[in-house]
């Protein structure tokens, strides 16, 4: 079964400085981070905060391909989490087939932003991942949740690289 989340915001892990993606479900209750590279978060930033490029940056330019090609995107699932690395599946929709498509979450994810389609974590994902192992040492992983749901807006303000 899969639950639909959001993009909370993006910040950066403070004990292994790598940006974070902060995905939380509609009724507020569930939180899922994302650990992502720097270019997978700044094209993620980019379209969080609207920022205009001179060139069309990878993830705009999927979307111009898209749409020109007539296709759309259904919805993008973060379906498997696997040797704490995460897998996604991108959804497309051509002339009413539906094409999956294996991505990264972050690639999947900027183009959700960019397309404005649902994004939906499989159930098994949340579970496993609140039992997985951390991906710091120094920070557990209850540790970690109890301050990533501790976080407000002003922590989760603008994301700064």
């Amino acid at each position: 079964m899969e639950v639909e989340m959001k993009i909370r915001g993006l910040m950066m892990d403070p004990v292994t400085q790598t940006p974070i993606v902060i995905l939380k479900d509609l009724s507020g209750n569930t939180i899922l981070p994302i650990w992502v590279g720097m270019y997978e978060a700044n094209a993620i930033a980019l379209e969080i905060e609207k920022v205009s490029t001179p060139r069309p940056m990878t993830h705009d330019l999927i979307k111009i391909l898209l749409m020109g090609l007539e296709t759309g995107i259904r919805k993008v699932v973060v379906s498997e989490l696997r040797d704490d690395t995460f897998y996604a599946v991108i959804w497309l929709e051509k002339d009413g087939e539906l094409i999956s498509v294996d991505s990264r979450p972050s690639d999947a994810l900027a183009l959700a932003l960019r397309l404005d389609c649902p994004i939906y974590v499989e159930e098994q994902v949340l579970k496993t991942s609140k039992s997985s192992s951390t991906v710091s040492d120094k920070v557990t992983n209850e540790e970690l949740r109890r301050w990533l749901e501790s976080l407000n807006d002003e922590d989760l303000g603008r994301y700064k690289m």
